[in-house]
């Protein structure tokens, strides 16, 4: 790619602890949403957008009707690297470059989040409200992971409206998980870990390894590093390179004297909050989130546009109905987010 899926949004870039444009060095405030489904939906004859329910209308939605300048887009590795059930890798990818291009067109970007290694392999189960599911999301990279992100490199190191969030959750394993914690040995190889803990100690080394893997050949461009923990607690992750920001998930399960392990070094490095998000027992703790994200000055993606804790009421269209969640969410985007001319016209 040239720049064409762009649409001449400006470079992004770091200072301090902020987010600025390369070509200004004006401030840049990114709130916007989550978008998932193209990590898990299965491709239909018509694709992997059409299966997904994806459409240009609803990004149009996101960033017009609720002034989003930000889409945070969950992917998933193994479809990127090899397809899935007839669908080529080229088109699956293709598929991500549609969403950038709409939203780029409308003044947003898009972060490329990778949030499941596959679609098939278990990483144990969590239950919510007696109900269990499948865990989809790795405690750890893989291999493929660097091989993934020097593609993605490639593909978008001509893009400025494409950031890279390298990994979407470390996190220790669950109880059910038996499978090996793989880590990066001092030889930088990757090798299986008999370890049931992801903390600084194993994460920083995957961090630091793909953002060099990056780095090599794509310099510009922001690139997230998400905390431990299921990315809640940033305490202590730090990766040296330019332009990274650190990326923290706040659910409700996080009491308020806890936060200060996502946003506690807000004033030292640039912090996002990646996700956050809840249903209507949950609007309290949205508030208060909410306030300190305003006072903090910080930047977020609400989870999730389709996704349980939903933004948007089934079905999704024609109006778009937000959940009283989603209701807050789009309050804090209408009211906070600046306009598209003022952020990205010079």
């Amino acid at each position: 790619m040239r720049g064409e899926l762009s649409h001449n949004l400006p470079g992004l870039v770091t200072s301090g602890n902020h987010i600025l444009r390369a070509d200004t060095g004006q401030a840049v405030l990114l709130r916007g949403v989550n978008r998932s489904g193209l990590e898990y939906t299965e491709p239909s004859d018509a694709g992997f957008l059409a299966a997904a329910e994806f459409t240009g209308d609803e990004v149009r939605e996101m960033v017009v009707k609720w002034r989003s300048n930000i889409i945070r887009l969950p992917f998933n590795q193994d479809w990127a690297l090899r397809g899935r059930r007839g669908h080529s890798a080229e088109e699956y990818l293709t598929s991500i470059d549609q969403v950038i291009s709409w939203a780029a067109a409308l003044g947003a970007y898009t972060i490329l989040d990778l949030q499941w290694l596959d679609a098939d392999t278990v990483y144990g189960h969590s239950v919510d409200n007696n109900i269990k599911s499948d865990n989809h999301v790795a405690p750890t990279p893989s291999a493929d992971t660097i091989v993934l992100w020097n593609k993605l490199a490639d593909r978008y190191r001509d893009e400025p409206a494409v950031l890279f969030d390298i990994f979407n959750e470390p996190h220790n394993l669950l109880d059910d998980d038996k499978l090996p914690i793989l880590v990066i040995a001092p030889g930088g190889e990757v090798v299986e870990s008999n370890g049931k803990f992801v903390g600084p100690e194993q994460w920083i080394p995957w961090a630091t390894r793909l953002v060099a893997e990056v780095r090599k050949i794509r310099p510009n461009g922001i690139v997230l590093v998400g905390g431990v923990d299921w990315a809640f607690d940033l305490s202590g992750i730090r990766v040296n390179a330019p332009n990274i920001v650190y990326s923290a998930h706040i659910y409700s399960n996080r009491k308020p004297n806890t936060w200060s392990k996502a946003v506690g070094h807000s004033a030292e490095v640039p912090i996002f909050i990646g996700e956050w998000g809840g249903t209507k027992s949950d609007l309290k703790f949205g508030r208060n989130l909410a306030k300190k994200l305003r006072e903090l000055g910080l930047g977020w993606a609400a989870w999730s546009w389709v996704d349980n804790p939903q933004l948007i009421q089934p079905p999704r269209t024609p109006d778009y109905k937000p959940t009283p969640f989603g209701d807050l969410v789009r309050y804090e985007l209408r009211g906070l987010t600046p306009r598209i001319e003022e952020t990205f016209t010079t």
